[in-house]
């Protein structure tokens, strides 16, 4: 079992792209998570993003329930967006995976470890900063 994470060296360029290629992917997934799940939370604790700016003139009741619905309509879409890019990330993170998996054979298990710790580690620091935003909300 390993402990502590481990330094790559790479001796050619083109490694270097591919493992970082990858590495960047996976993060680019995890970020794409996150803001499902902050968008989510949103919903649910009926809070509106500061990108969905929806302006109406009037104040009577129907007014502020058109607001409302396509308040609620536009973060619905934001979330639909996120699922699909997560799809399409998927799908490039598992071409991607397949192509080092074949490259490097038996020690793609280690870096592909490395960078699930290294990826975890800035993940909680992420998760952390939402929470405190919506804690502040």
């Amino acid at each position: 079992m390993m402990h502590g994470t481990m330094k790559m060296k790479f001796i050619e360029a083109k490694q270097a792209n591919e493992y970082f290629k990858y590495k960047n992917t996976k993060r680019k997934l995890y970020k794409t998570n996150s803001g499902i799940w902050y968008n989510k939370i949103r919903r649910q604790r009926r809070l509106t993003p500061n990108y969905i700016n929806i302006k109406i003139k009037g104040t009577n009741k129907q007014c502020l329930r058109t607001k409302k619905v396509a308040t609620l309509y536009r973060l619905n879409q934001e979330i639909k967006y996120l699922h699909h890019e997560k799809q399409m990330i998927n799908q490039q993170l598992y071409h991607l995976h397949i192509d080092c998996a074949n490259k490097w054979k038996n020690l793609w298990t280690t870096m592909d470890h490395t960078i699930e710790e290294s990826l975890t580690h800035e993940m909680e620091v992420h998760y952390n900063n939402l929470n405190k935003n919506l804690d502040n909300l």
